[in-house]
């Protein structure tokens, strides 16, 4: 037979374990996960991809013709200045309006697909078809000033004028100068015009 222990105390109220049931709390705990996880999937962030390259590969020259290039400087206050080419640019600015810089893209675009036609690759958004692409480069240089507001609006531009081809880079000293003094002109040397490419 088996032995049954006893407490000593005969008459002894019997203490009660007290016992929590977690089940709603399992309930609750996946309703909380499932809703997150439903949330999290449902809303998905609006994101401009943008590969900047590794500063320490070395870059492959990439020569494009000076006429085919525009270079867009950020400026303070909402301001844009651009210039076409580099040995004799004329500054100019416009704001970031869709009859300002828009119309500036739009204009350069045209000029450079009449005079180097586009080429055609394959769209990765439709697979099978062909999209033609303008040679037109142009170069972003925000300055100290410039808001994180204004280099997302000229890359949306970008992404609206359909431009194939652009670069954000850091903005030179000769290219700060010629905002401050347009009239002064912007000469690079040999060395510099390579490093503004």
């Amino acid at each position: 037979m088996d032995a049954i222990k006893t407490s000593s105390r005969r008459n002894s109220p019997r203490e009660a374990k007290a016992r929590v049931d977690l089940t709603p709390m399992v309930d609750l705990a996946f309703l909380l996960i499932t809703f997150f996880m439903l949330t999290t999937a449902l809303v998905k962030p609006q994101v401009m991809p943008l590969v900047m390259p590794e500063k320490d590969q070395p870059e492959l020259p990439d020569f494009r013709k000076e006429s085919q290039v525009l270079t867009l400087l950020l400026g303070s206050k909402n301001q844009i200045y651009f210039y076409e080419g580099i040995t004799h640019p004329e500054l100019d600015s416009t704001s970031y309006a869709a009859e300002g810089l828009r119309r500036i893209i739009l204009e350069k675009k045209k000029r450079v697909d009449a005079q180097w036609p586009p080429s055609e690759k394959p769209d990765p958004k439709h697979p099978g078809t062909l999209k033609s692409v303008s040679k037109l480069t142009i170069l972003i240089k925000p300055t100290r000033e410039a808001s994180y507001k204004n280099v997302v609006d000229a890359l949306d531009e970008m992404n609206i004028c359909h431009v194939a081809y652009y670069v954000l880079m850091d903005i030179s000293e000769q290219e700060l100068a010629f905002i401050l003094n347009p009239g002064a002109g912007l000469s690079f040397d040999s060395k510099q015009q390579a490093a503004a490419r």
